[in-house]
């Protein structure tokens, strides 16, 4: 599997994503909603985050989504879009959003799967729109101008900088 692109944010979409992700902490009652991107980096995060290693959840999230990608393929099926798991006190929800966006979900028995799953088909609707503008907008840049912001640096601006 190749990895994707960097996924670079300006501070409006990450509000919108927040919003989003907030919105759907309160609207399915889980505990915390998290967007991580295909190569394992956290996009967004929200709700009771107390004594969850984000950069391990997102890094793990990641790797469970390629490898249920890998046996998908190994029994005949394109994909599995959305992994549940059960736990004693904690059940996760993961929903992939843009084909490249992966939704997880943490909530316990103030919730359900059904409201979860009812929750996350809206919120990965808006998000799907939110993305397919941030991806459009990266793709337009790649072709006519910058694709980030360090891009038009040359390293004799930098020479020219630390020089003095």
């Amino acid at each position: 599997m190749s990895l994707t692109p960097q996924l670079v944010l300006f501070e409006e979409d990450h509000r919108k994503l927040l919003a989003v992700s907030e919105r759907l902490v309160a609207d399915a009652n889980a505990k915390a909603v998290f967007l991580v991107d295909r190569n394992g980096q956290l996009v967004t995060e929200a709700g009771e985050l107390k004594g969850i290693d984000t950069t391990s959840l997102a890094s793990l999230v990641a790797g469970n989504v390629a490898a249920t990608q890998g046996l998908a393929k190994v029994i005949g099926e394109p994909d599995f879009p959305t992994h549940f798991h059960q736990g004693e006190r904690d059940n996760v929800h993961i929903t992939l959003v843009a084909q490249r966006i992966i939704l997880v979900v943490v909530f316990d028995e103030r919730s359900s799967l059904g409201l979860v799953r009812l929750r996350v088909k809206k919120a990965s609707q808006r998000l799907s729109e939110l993305f397919d503008e941030i991806f459009k907008r990266a793709e337009a840049e790649n072709g006519e101008g910058p694709a980030s912001p360090f891009s038009e640096i040359s390293d004799e601006d930098i020479d020219n900088l630390f020089s003095d």
